[in-house]
Protein backbone atom coordinates (compact mmCIF):
# COMPACT_ATOMS: atom_id res chain seq x y z
CA UNK A 1 0.00 0.00 0.00
CA UNK A 2 1.18 3.49 -0.89
CA UNK A 3 1.52 6.02 2.13
CA UNK A 4 1.91 9.31 1.61
CA UNK A 5 2.33 12.07 3.77
CA UNK A 6 -1.46 14.14 3.88
CA UNK A 7 -1.90 17.53 1.37
CA UNK A 8 -3.11 19.30 4.43
CA UNK A 9 0.10 20.23 6.92
CA UNK A 10 0.44 22.32 10.27
CA UNK A 11 3.03 24.93 10.22
CA UNK A 12 4.92 23.52 12.70
CA UNK A 13 5.27 21.00 15.44
CA UNK A 14 6.74 21.19 19.26
CA UNK A 15 6.65 18.62 21.57
CA UNK A 16 5.18 19.95 25.10
CA UNK A 17 7.74 20.52 28.12
CA UNK A 18 7.17 16.86 29.77
CA UNK A 19 7.06 15.58 26.25
CA UNK A 20 10.18 16.57 25.64
CA UNK A 21 12.06 15.29 28.79
CA UNK A 22 10.22 11.95 28.15
CA UNK A 23 11.90 12.17 24.49
CA UNK A 24 15.03 13.02 25.73
CA UNK A 25 14.60 10.40 28.42
CA UNK A 26 13.88 7.51 25.41
CA UNK A 27 17.68 8.70 24.08
CA UNK A 28 19.70 7.88 27.24
CA UNK A 29 18.69 4.36 26.75
CA UNK A 30 21.43 4.23 23.94
CA UNK A 31 25.18 5.06 23.46
CA UNK A 32 26.22 8.50 23.08
CA UNK A 33 26.16 9.25 18.92
CA UNK A 34 23.30 6.03 18.52
CA UNK A 35 20.45 8.54 19.82
CA UNK A 36 18.65 7.40 16.01
CA UNK A 37 18.05 4.26 17.91
CA UNK A 38 15.08 5.74 19.55
CA UNK A 39 13.21 7.35 16.04
CA UNK A 40 10.10 4.86 16.92
CA UNK A 41 9.43 5.94 20.27
CA UNK A 42 9.94 9.80 19.75
CA UNK A 43 7.46 9.60 16.83
CA UNK A 44 4.84 7.39 18.43
CA UNK A 45 4.97 10.37 21.24
CA UNK A 46 4.55 12.94 18.14
CA UNK A 47 1.33 10.96 17.74
CA UNK A 48 0.49 10.87 20.76
CA UNK A 49 0.45 14.62 21.44
CA UNK A 50 -0.92 15.08 18.52
CA UNK A 51 -3.35 12.10 17.28
CA UNK A 52 -1.20 12.08 14.02
CA UNK A 53 2.25 12.33 11.94
CA UNK A 54 2.26 15.50 10.36
CA UNK A 55 5.49 16.39 8.43
CA UNK A 56 6.71 19.09 10.61
CA UNK A 57 6.77 16.47 13.36
CA UNK A 58 8.41 14.28 11.59
CA UNK A 59 11.32 16.93 11.04
CA UNK A 60 10.92 17.85 14.62
CA UNK A 61 11.64 14.68 15.42
CA UNK A 62 14.55 14.25 13.35
CA UNK A 63 15.88 17.08 14.28
CA UNK A 64 15.83 16.45 18.03
CA UNK A 65 17.97 13.01 17.06
CA UNK A 66 20.27 14.53 14.83
CA UNK A 67 19.43 12.36 12.12
CA UNK A 68 18.13 13.09 8.27
CA UNK A 69 14.83 13.98 7.55
CA UNK A 70 14.48 10.83 5.07
CA UNK A 71 15.37 8.67 7.62
CA UNK A 72 12.43 9.44 9.86
CA UNK A 73 9.99 9.13 7.02
CA UNK A 74 11.36 5.93 5.94
CA UNK A 75 10.25 4.88 9.22
CA UNK A 76 7.24 6.85 9.50
CA UNK A 77 5.86 5.33 5.94
CA UNK A 78 6.82 2.21 6.40
CA UNK A 79 5.13 1.20 9.99
CA UNK A 80 1.35 1.29 9.82
CA UNK A 81 1.28 2.25 13.42
CA UNK A 82 2.02 5.69 12.55
CA UNK A 83 -1.00 7.96 11.26
CA UNK A 84 0.03 9.83 8.05
CA UNK A 85 -2.75 11.77 8.02
CA UNK A 86 -5.54 13.52 10.29
CA UNK A 87 -7.20 11.90 12.57
CA UNK A 88 -10.64 12.04 14.62
CA UNK A 89 -10.27 14.46 17.66
CA UNK A 90 -12.37 11.90 19.38
CA UNK A 91 -11.23 8.41 18.19
CA UNK A 92 -9.83 7.10 15.46
CA UNK A 93 -11.63 3.41 14.95
CA UNK A 94 -9.47 0.56 13.48
CA UNK A 95 -12.21 -2.62 12.33
CA UNK A 96 -10.17 -5.61 12.15
CA UNK A 97 -10.81 -7.04 8.74
CA UNK A 98 -9.00 -10.17 8.71
CA UNK A 99 -10.66 -13.92 8.42
CA UNK A 100 -12.51 -14.04 11.60
CA UNK A 101 -13.72 -10.52 11.97
CA UNK A 102 -14.83 -11.15 8.37
CA UNK A 103 -16.57 -14.31 8.91
CA UNK A 104 -18.43 -12.68 12.17
CA UNK A 105 -19.22 -9.36 10.43
CA UNK A 106 -16.74 -6.87 10.46
CA UNK A 107 -18.46 -5.68 7.10
CA UNK A 108 -21.57 -4.67 9.28
CA UNK A 109 -19.11 -2.74 11.56
CA UNK A 110 -17.75 -1.04 8.12
CA UNK A 111 -21.02 -0.07 6.56
CA UNK A 112 -21.48 1.77 9.94
CA UNK A 113 -18.45 3.51 9.88
CA UNK A 114 -19.11 4.53 6.71
CA UNK A 115 -22.52 5.90 7.23
CA UNK A 116 -21.70 7.75 10.54
CA UNK A 117 -18.00 8.89 9.86
CA UNK A 118 -17.15 9.23 6.16
CA UNK A 119 -17.55 6.99 3.17
CA UNK A 120 -13.66 6.22 2.91
CA UNK A 121 -11.29 5.08 5.16
CA UNK A 122 -9.33 7.94 6.42
CA UNK A 123 -11.52 10.69 6.08
CA UNK A 124 -12.75 12.76 8.79
CA UNK A 125 -16.15 12.90 10.10
CA UNK A 126 -18.20 15.95 9.25
CA UNK A 127 -17.59 17.66 12.48
CA UNK A 128 -13.84 16.40 12.60
CA UNK A 129 -14.52 14.31 15.61
CA UNK A 130 -13.90 10.71 14.37
CA UNK A 131 -12.26 8.95 11.73
CA UNK A 132 -11.55 5.13 10.81
CA UNK A 133 -9.60 2.31 9.28
CA UNK A 134 -9.93 -1.56 8.23
CA UNK A 135 -6.64 -2.85 9.68
CA UNK A 136 -4.73 -6.55 9.58
CA UNK A 137 -5.39 -8.97 12.39
CA UNK A 138 -5.41 -7.48 16.16
CA UNK A 139 -5.20 -11.09 17.64
CA UNK A 140 -8.71 -11.08 19.26
CA UNK A 141 -10.18 -13.85 17.21
CA UNK A 142 -11.74 -15.14 19.83
CA UNK A 143 -13.98 -12.25 20.45
CA UNK A 144 -14.88 -11.26 16.85
CA UNK A 145 -15.59 -8.95 14.91
CA UNK A 146 -13.58 -6.01 16.94
CA UNK A 147 -12.46 -2.98 16.89
CA UNK A 148 -9.61 -1.01 18.50
CA UNK A 149 -10.11 2.21 19.39
CA UNK A 150 -7.07 4.21 21.38
CA UNK A 151 -5.46 1.77 23.11
CA UNK A 152 -8.13 -0.64 23.91
CA UNK A 153 -10.33 -3.46 22.20
CA UNK A 154 -14.03 -3.57 21.96
CA UNK A 155 -14.83 -6.76 20.88
CA UNK A 156 -18.17 -8.82 20.11
CA UNK A 157 -19.46 -6.12 18.25
CA UNK A 158 -22.29 -5.85 16.06
CA UNK A 159 -23.46 -3.35 13.73
CA UNK A 160 -25.82 -2.03 16.62
CA UNK A 161 -23.41 -1.96 19.51
CA UNK A 162 -20.64 -0.18 17.13
CA UNK A 163 -22.87 2.80 16.45
CA UNK A 164 -23.98 2.99 20.46
CA UNK A 165 -20.39 3.33 21.42
CA UNK A 166 -19.64 6.10 18.44
CA UNK A 167 -22.75 7.64 20.20
CA UNK A 168 -21.26 7.68 23.33
CA UNK A 169 -18.21 8.81 22.65
CA UNK A 170 -19.55 11.34 20.59
CA UNK A 171 -21.40 12.69 23.69
CA UNK A 172 -18.34 12.68 26.02
CA UNK A 173 -18.91 9.02 27.56
CA UNK A 174 -15.87 6.98 27.63
CA UNK A 175 -17.63 3.25 27.24
CA UNK A 176 -15.76 -0.14 28.96
CA UNK A 177 -13.77 -1.87 26.68
CA UNK A 178 -13.54 -5.32 26.29
CA UNK A 179 -16.37 -7.64 25.39
CA UNK A 180 -19.76 -5.47 24.56
CA UNK A 181 -21.51 -8.93 26.18
CA UNK A 182 -20.57 -9.36 29.11
CA UNK A 183 -18.02 -11.64 28.43
CA UNK A 184 -14.57 -11.90 31.29
CA UNK A 185 -12.41 -11.35 28.75
CA UNK A 186 -12.15 -14.58 26.02
CA UNK A 187 -14.38 -16.77 28.04
CA UNK A 188 -16.60 -19.19 25.77
CA UNK A 189 -19.41 -17.91 24.58
CA UNK A 190 -21.75 -20.63 26.74
CA UNK A 191 -21.56 -21.71 30.26
CA UNK A 192 -18.10 -22.06 31.67
CA UNK A 193 -16.72 -25.71 31.55
CA UNK A 194 -13.59 -24.89 33.78
CA UNK A 195 -12.33 -22.17 36.34
CA UNK A 196 -16.21 -21.58 36.71
CA UNK A 197 -15.35 -20.43 40.10
CA UNK A 198 -14.01 -16.34 39.95
CA UNK A 199 -15.21 -15.30 43.72
CA UNK A 200 -13.52 -12.28 44.14
CA UNK A 201 -12.10 -11.95 40.54
CA UNK A 202 -13.00 -8.27 39.36
CA UNK A 203 -15.63 -8.06 36.53
CA UNK A 204 -12.79 -7.17 33.93
CA UNK A 205 -9.41 -8.33 33.13
CA UNK A 206 -6.90 -6.37 34.22
CA UNK A 207 -6.35 -4.66 30.88
CA UNK A 208 -10.00 -3.53 31.33
CA UNK A 209 -10.20 -3.01 34.75
CA UNK A 210 -6.94 -0.62 34.48
CA UNK A 211 -8.38 1.32 31.66
CA UNK A 212 -11.77 1.99 33.59
CA UNK A 213 -10.02 3.19 36.77
CA UNK A 214 -7.55 5.89 35.21
CA UNK A 215 -10.31 6.54 32.19
CA UNK A 216 -7.71 7.46 29.69
CA UNK A 217 -9.18 4.47 26.91
CA UNK A 218 -9.21 7.49 24.05
CA UNK A 219 -6.72 9.89 26.19
CA UNK A 220 -3.65 11.62 24.83
CA UNK A 221 -0.20 12.09 26.13
CA UNK A 222 -0.65 15.90 25.44
CA UNK A 223 1.40 16.84 27.88
CA UNK A 224 -0.94 18.01 30.57
CA UNK A 225 -0.25 14.26 32.80
CA UNK A 226 2.08 13.83 35.47
CA UNK A 227 5.52 12.59 33.11
CA UNK A 228 6.59 8.63 33.51
CA UNK A 229 9.60 8.73 34.92
CA UNK A 230 12.67 7.59 33.01
CA UNK A 231 14.95 5.24 34.91
CA UNK A 232 17.54 4.92 32.61
CA UNK A 233 18.34 8.82 33.02
CA UNK A 234 21.86 9.46 34.35
CA UNK A 235 22.58 9.31 38.05
CA UNK A 236 22.68 12.73 37.94
CA UNK A 237 18.89 13.12 36.82
CA UNK A 238 17.30 10.63 39.27
CA UNK A 239 16.12 11.73 42.17
CA UNK A 240 17.79 11.18 45.44
CA UNK A 241 17.17 7.84 47.40
CA UNK A 242 14.79 7.71 50.05
CA UNK A 243 15.69 6.21 53.44
CA UNK A 244 13.76 2.53 53.75
CA UNK A 245 11.19 1.98 56.33
CA UNK A 246 13.55 -0.08 58.31
CA UNK A 247 15.79 2.21 58.73
CA UNK A 248 16.06 4.02 62.24
CA UNK A 249 15.10 7.32 61.99
CA UNK A 250 18.43 9.54 63.08
CA UNK A 251 17.79 11.27 66.22
CA UNK A 252 19.10 15.04 66.58
CA UNK A 253 22.03 13.57 68.22
CA UNK A 254 22.98 11.53 65.57
CA UNK A 255 22.27 13.86 62.75
CA UNK A 256 22.58 17.41 63.45
CA UNK A 257 20.80 19.78 61.17
CA UNK A 258 23.49 20.41 58.28
CA UNK A 259 24.21 24.31 57.27
CA UNK A 260 23.01 25.19 54.14
CA UNK A 261 26.39 24.29 51.62
CA UNK A 262 27.47 26.85 49.02
CA UNK A 263 26.37 25.52 45.28
CA UNK A 264 28.90 23.36 43.42
CA UNK A 265 30.86 25.06 40.53
CA UNK A 266 29.73 23.70 37.40
CA UNK A 267 31.65 21.48 35.97
CA UNK A 268 34.29 22.32 33.55
CA UNK A 269 34.56 20.96 30.02
CA UNK A 270 37.41 19.46 28.37
CA UNK A 271 39.73 20.86 26.61
CA UNK A 272 39.47 25.02 25.35
CA UNK A 273 37.63 26.36 23.36
CA UNK A 274 38.32 26.79 19.79
CA UNK A 275 37.56 30.64 18.65
CA UNK A 276 34.42 31.36 16.95
CA UNK A 277 33.00 34.42 14.97
CA UNK A 278 29.88 36.23 15.81
CA UNK A 279 28.51 35.36 12.43
CA UNK A 280 29.04 34.08 8.74
CA UNK A 281 31.31 36.15 7.20
CA UNK A 282 29.97 38.28 4.96
CA UNK A 283 26.59 36.45 5.56
CA UNK A 284 27.33 33.40 3.68
CA UNK A 285 27.88 30.65 5.76
CA UNK A 286 29.71 27.30 4.35
CA UNK A 287 27.15 24.22 4.31
CA UNK A 288 28.24 22.51 7.28
CA UNK A 289 25.74 19.32 6.90
CA UNK A 290 28.32 18.32 3.77
CA UNK A 291 30.14 16.91 6.70
CA UNK A 292 29.66 13.43 7.51
CA UNK A 293 28.10 13.55 10.77
CA UNK A 294 26.45 16.93 10.73
CA UNK A 295 22.54 17.03 10.41
CA UNK A 296 20.58 20.29 10.37
CA UNK A 297 20.57 20.18 14.83
CA UNK A 298 24.05 20.21 14.64
CA UNK A 299 24.74 22.42 12.21
CA UNK A 300 22.75 24.99 14.22
CA UNK A 301 24.29 24.22 17.12
CA UNK A 302 27.61 24.16 15.28
CA UNK A 303 26.89 27.73 14.52
CA UNK A 304 25.35 28.59 18.29
CA UNK A 305 28.80 28.10 18.90
CA UNK A 306 30.42 30.73 16.44
CA UNK A 307 31.32 28.12 13.68
CA UNK A 308 30.20 28.88 10.47
CA UNK A 309 32.80 28.10 7.48
CA UNK A 310 34.52 24.38 6.74
CA UNK A 311 38.49 26.31 7.45
CA UNK A 312 37.30 27.02 11.04
CA UNK A 313 37.01 23.48 12.03
CA UNK A 314 39.46 22.68 9.80
CA UNK A 315 41.95 24.61 12.18
CA UNK A 316 40.74 22.86 15.38
CA UNK A 317 43.77 21.59 17.26
CA UNK A 318 43.13 17.70 19.27
CA UNK A 319 43.14 20.35 22.79
CA UNK A 320 39.79 22.60 20.68
CA UNK A 321 38.57 19.22 19.56
CA UNK A 322 38.04 17.86 22.52
CA UNK A 323 36.17 20.98 23.68
CA UNK A 324 33.52 20.79 21.08
CA UNK A 325 33.07 16.92 21.52
CA UNK A 326 32.08 17.58 24.78
CA UNK A 327 29.90 20.01 23.97
CA UNK A 328 27.79 18.66 21.68
CA UNK A 329 24.61 18.60 23.98
CA UNK A 330 23.24 14.85 23.00
CA UNK A 331 26.10 13.92 20.28
CA UNK A 332 29.13 13.99 22.67
CA UNK A 333 32.34 12.49 20.53
CA UNK A 334 30.81 12.59 17.21
CA UNK A 335 33.33 15.99 15.99
CA UNK A 336 36.22 12.99 16.52
CA UNK A 337 34.47 9.84 15.67
CA UNK A 338 33.26 11.12 12.16
CA UNK A 339 36.61 13.24 11.93
CA UNK A 340 34.93 16.47 11.24
CA UNK A 341 38.24 18.44 10.95
CA UNK A 342 39.97 15.90 8.19
CA UNK A 343 36.57 16.68 6.45
CA UNK A 344 36.33 19.91 6.57
CA UNK A 345 40.25 20.32 5.65
CA UNK A 346 39.37 18.95 1.56
CA UNK A 347 36.48 20.98 1.91
CA UNK A 348 37.83 24.04 2.99
CA UNK A 349 39.98 23.57 0.25
CA UNK A 350 37.66 23.35 -2.49
CA UNK A 351 37.50 19.89 -2.66
CA UNK A 352 35.06 17.09 -1.59
CA UNK A 353 34.36 13.44 -0.41
CA UNK A 354 32.07 10.92 -1.43
CA UNK A 355 29.93 11.97 1.19
CA UNK A 356 29.37 15.94 0.40
CA UNK A 357 29.29 14.44 -3.26
CA UNK A 358 26.33 12.43 -2.64
CA UNK A 359 24.92 14.79 -0.20
CA UNK A 360 24.73 17.47 -2.80
CA UNK A 361 23.80 15.31 -5.57
CA UNK A 362 20.82 14.02 -3.58
CA UNK A 363 20.21 16.59 -0.76
CA UNK A 364 20.55 13.66 1.45
CA UNK A 365 22.36 14.69 4.97
CA UNK A 366 23.69 12.21 7.78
Amino acid sequence: MLRRLSKDQPASFEFTPANLEWAQGQMTKYPEGRQQSAIIPVLWRAQEQEGWLSRPAIEYCANLLGMPYIRALEVATFYFMFQLQPVGSVAHIQICGTTTCMICGAEDLIRVCREKISPEAHGLSADGRFSWEEVECLGACANAPMVQIGKDFYEDLTAEKLSALIDGFSGGAVPAPGSQTGRFSSEPVVALTSLADRKGESDHNASVAAALRIGDTIKRIDGTEVPILTKWKGANQQSAPTASKAEKPATKAEAPKAEPQPAAPAQQTEGTRPQGLDAARDGKADDLKLIKGVGPKLEALLNSLGFWHFDQIAAWTADELAWVDSNLEGFHGRASRDEWVSQARLLAAGGETEFSRRAEKDGIYD
